[in-house]
């Protein structure tokens, strides 16, 4: 007898297009609980520069995967999926509707997928540093890499299937002379069945939302968050600090730029994060977008979901 899978809705899409505002309605309107996607809101004491949901989002709905490493940690994608997995059945035993939202690529896959790594040696630090490059840089920088180094497993590897990269990267770098093959990895998590809504907007009008979103994050403190981590011994070595935000201030911190230099780069990086977020999310099948453009689409995009929900029982 095939157990029945676990229904959970997914709200992915580009930094600052407004995911968590629409998944605090949804999961309040839908007896859900919330589970981030975001690969720096796990992290304690970082809570301006990574965005969290506000206290009083948090308090109109239960949230998970927030605030459970510390910066000094390196925490992995499979750590966090082994985390979220385990927080999807907690939920749905609950009989509530796990709502997963977040901008991490790496991790949603690691949420829909079945991960096959093989065998080989393992080095976590190294892999999330590996994973951090790819979220900053795209998978292609990294697909370059691993052509120069292995070109017959670059070959094997597509340039989209990051995990599989990252992984081979990291075996590489442990002393492998060549990647044995993998088995396939994409083979989807039979334990859920996931609804996923995308969104996205205007270039020009995501670009102005995130140039505000980071005005706002400095006059909320995002400098002091930055310096009292520095405070604490956490440096631009740190995984956690190399996260957008951060990074740019701690590099400030260290007298590399200036602040007005610091801001200017937290904007393009974040832009540039943005366009890459769009390409990963275009890549999922069965994805249904909803375009928030429209001043008007804002405003009822919640409604909008719901009755696309109820058409497609």
């Amino acid at each position: 007898m095939v157990a029945e899978r676990t229904r959970i809705l997914v709200i992915a899409g580009p930094t600052a297009s407004g995911k968590s505002a629409l998944a605090v309605n949804l999961a309040e309107k839908l007896g859900g609980e919330i589970i981030s996607c975001d690969s720096m809101q796990i992290y304690r004491g970082m809570d301006i520069g990574s965005a969290k949901p506000t206290k009083e989002e948090q308090a109109r709905v239960p949230h998970h995967m927030i605030d459970v490493a510390d910066p000094k940690e390196a925490f992995s994608a499979a750590k966090y999926a082994r985390m979220a997995r385990k927080a999807i059945r907690e939920i749905a035993g609950r009989g509530k509707l796990p709502v997963v939202c977040g901008g991490t690529g790496l991790y949603l896959n690691g949420i829909l997928y079945e991960m096959d790594f093989g065998d080989g040696p393992e080095d976590p630090d190294l892999r999330r540093r590996l994973e951090c490059r790819a979220e900053e840089e795209g998978g292609e920088a990294l697909h370059r890499e691993l052509a120069a180094l292995d070109p017959a497993a670059a070959a094997r590897i597509h340039p989209n299937n990051v995990k599989k990269i990252i992984r081979a990267l990291e075996r590489l770098q442990l002393g492998e002379e060549r990647v044995q093959e993998f088995q396939d990895i994409r083979r989807e998590n039979p334990e859920i069945d996931p609804v996923l809504i995308g969104l996205t907007m205007d270039r020009k009008k995501l670009y102005g939302r995130i140039e505000r979103r980071v005005e706002d994050m400095m006059a909320r403190g995002l400098m002091e968050e930055v310096r009292r981590l520095a405070a604490q011994g956490l440096t631009a070595e740190d995984i956690s600090m190399q996260g957008i935000g951060y990074k740019e201030l701690i590099a400030f911190l260290s007298g590399e730029n200036t602040l007005e230099e610091a801001v200017a780069q937290i904007k393009k990086n974040t832009r540039h994060y943005a366009k890459r977020q769009l390409t990963w999310f275009r890549r999922y099948r069965g994805m249904v977008w909803f375009d928030l453009t429209d001043d008007d689409a804002e405003q009822t995009i919640t409604g909008d979901v719901l009755q696309w929900l109820k058409k497609r029982k």
